[in-house]
């Protein structure tokens, strides 16, 4: 059960050698699924200049105690005086900003491996400690980059070609993969009809068919080079049996490398189908879990709603944290359907155990569902 909040948790925001724990009011986001996730800050002054360190393009960290929740930079400094009120709001983003401002860097290459392909990409952009985290990614047999691509973009594109996905950790290194479905659940979130026990200060659930589809099949082609002939029937379908009625999508995509590529696209558009069909938000009080650590995306969590009918994992995709001088701390959940996000980039976790082979691949539902 995540502890009382705490008069004296806060977030401080440290840039340069000044650091300020005491807001007016406080928005920091975290979500696997955008990039450059937001901070915003908003400060009392009672001087009429502003420390030199505060800056826009400074470098930025927040942090919860000795805990490290986020590092960044500066984007936007807004500073008003009207009749009575003196305040500073400061903005900022992770240290994936930079990749979703600039351009990519322009560069064609062949039989490169997924490492060397996301280095050639944010290298160049001062984004120097990357992680892969993924079992066998596809090594890229031709990548090419298009003029006016982001280096976001050029970054998920490499990653998707292997059913992968870029994020960054909160001491600002590169992370390309999936989540690990094998790890246990951080805490358990209750909510009963009777009151005994509970931790939930809100918890909605939304199901939702409009995005979800029974079976999607993905049509493609590759082009002939000298040492092999092209490809124009490449093909893939994965099926979802818990639709409960004939919903197919059909996607053409340009040039592919391989039919694993092709497989993988497949797969990656069902999985996001199938996320898409459950939503969870839950309000918790403060920023910890009962055993002390940080929300975080990536983490599951059991919940048990009577009022819901739900006793289950699932998987948190986004976490927001908020509060303020006369404002509770609280922070907000948002999770999925576990087991479902990037099924392929960690095939040996506790959630695909019955697909043997690091290289197997799933081509319906029920091989994942425990």
């Amino acid at each position: 059960m995540p502890s009382p909040a705490n008069s004296n948790e806060r977030i401080a925001l440290q840039i340069g050698g000044v650091a300020h724990d005491d807001w007016l009011d406080m928005e920091v986001d975290a979500d696997l699924l955008t990039p450059a996730a937001g901070w915003a800050f908003t400060v009392g002054l009672s001087q009429a200049r502003l420390p030199p360190e505060v800056r826009v393009g400074a470098r930025a960290e927040l942090r919860a105690g000795d805990a490290l929740i986020m590092t960044g930079q500066v984007d936007e400094l807004r500073h008003e005086v009207a009749r009575g009120q003196h305040t500073l709001s400061v903005y900022g983003r992770d240290a994936a900003a930079v990749l979703v401002d600039c351009s990519a860097p322009l560069f064609s290459a062949r039989d490169m491996s997924l490492q060397e392909v996301v280095t050639q990409i944010v290298r160049p952009l001062g984004v120097t400690h990357i992680r892969l985290q993924a079992t066998s990614p596809l090594a890229a047999q031709k990548v090419s980059i298009d003029p006016g691509d982001s280096a976001w973009d050029a970054l998920r594109k490499a990653a998707e070609a292997s059913g992968l996905w870029p994020w960054v950790s909160a001491d600002g290194t590169l992370v390309v993969g999936g989540p690990d479905y094998s790890t246990p659940p951080v805490d358990t979130l209750i909510l009963r009809r009777d009151g005994q026990g509970n931790n939930l200060l809100r918890l909605a659930v939304s199901e939702n068919i409009s995005s979800r589809y029974s079976e999607v099949t993905v049509l493609a082609q590759g082009h002939g080079s000298a040492q092999a002939d092209g490809h124009h029937d490449r093909r893939s379908q994965v099926k979802d049996t818990r639709v409960p009625r004939y919903r197919p999508l059909v996607v053409v995509v340009g040039d592919t490398d391989s039919d694993e590529e092709v497989h993988f696209r497949a797969r990656k558009l069902m999985a996001d189908a199938r996320l898409n069909g459950l939503l969870i938000t839950a309000v918790v009080r403060g920023l910890h879990t009962a055993a002390g650590l940080l929300w975080a995306p990536g983490q599951r969590v059991r919940i048990k709603s009577e009022p819901h009918g739900l006793d289950g994992i699932f998987y948190l995709m986004h976490r927001r944290f908020s509060g303020g001088r006369g404002q509770p701390l609280q922070t907000l959940l948002t999770l999925r359907e576990d087991g479902v996000w990037l099924p392929d980039a960690l095939p040996n976790s506790k959630r695909l155990s019955k697909v043997k082979g690091a290289k197997a691949l799933w081509q319906n539902w029920e091989q994942i569902d425990g």
